[in-house]
């Protein structure tokens, strides 16, 4: 990230720099409990600005067509393995006929985006106001930027027919675990979930089947919404069978 780029907030659609940089972002402000006891009158407002975001997303992304959204950490460059896999991964995805959905960062979010326009398909870029700018990547074709975390997940989960996971940090475990909480609780129809690097999610794997599957706090049909592969093409049979179902 260049030091002009580091200078850079993105506000929803606003772009400030220099002084007009904001200490907190929106999300920390509307969660914030020991606010001044001006939010009686200013969170009614705020309800329309979330809606506006809504509004927004809903309008840009009604007309996308099947997608699949590609997660993964925004640490991860070119010279990581996972890079490349993430960017056959989504030209893969582009050949199925969808479109594919990133948060629009860097890292494997950028691999995801520059491996579905370079197949020529739509690369899709949903981002988000954080303290340090990261921006929109330049393959991204189709990009909304959100101040609400919760607004952003909505559409990666109302516009995915599919998760594929790569390695990846907290941010990616949160979209993880929120789509399976949602078909587990039925909120949502079943998707594919896919695991990519099964090293790397190992760990997770062995947790959820031992300590919390002999707890009793799950159910053994909920370890089998996640597919766990080790390659790109392993990773588009599970969405070609998910397809022909």
């Amino acid at each position: 990230m260049t030091p002009e780029e580091r200078d850079r907030h993105r506000k929803g659609p606003v772009t400030l720099r220099g002084t007009q940089r904001p200490e907190r972002t929106t999300d920390q402000r509307l969660l914030e409990e020991d606010g001044p006891g001006d939010w009686v009158h200013s969170d009614p407002w705020r309800v329309m600005r979330i809606q506006s975001e809504f509004v927004e997303g809903f309008g840009a992304l009604a007309e996308l067509g099947p997608a699949i959204s590609v997660f993964g950490s925004a640490r991860l460059g070119e010279d990581d393995p996972t890079y490349q896999c993430a960017i056959e991964i989504a030209a893969g995805i582009v050949e199925l006929g969808y479109a594919v959905i990133t948060g629009g960062g860097p890292g494997i979010m950028e691999a995801g985006n520059r491996g579905a326009k370079q197949a020529g398909g739509v690369s899709v870029g949903l981002g988000i106001e954080l303290p340090h700018e990261q921006g929109m990547n330049e393959y991204v074709d189709l990009g909304v930027d959100f101040r609400y975390f919760f607004a952003r997940k909505t559409m990666f989960v109302k516009y995915s027919s599919g998760f594929v996971v790569m390695p990846g940090g907290l941010g990616t475990l949160d979209e993880l675990f929120e789509a399976l909480c949602l078909m587990q609780t039925h909120k949502i129809d079943m998707f594919p979930v896919v695991l990519v690097g099964r090293a790397y999610w190992q760990g997770l794997l062995d947790w959820l089947t031992s300590a919390v599957l002999d707890s009793g706090t799950i159910n053994p049909g909920d370890v089998d919404l996640l597919r766990v592969v080790d390659s790109a093409e392993e990773a588009l049979e599970v969405l070609r069978e998910a397809a022909r179902r």
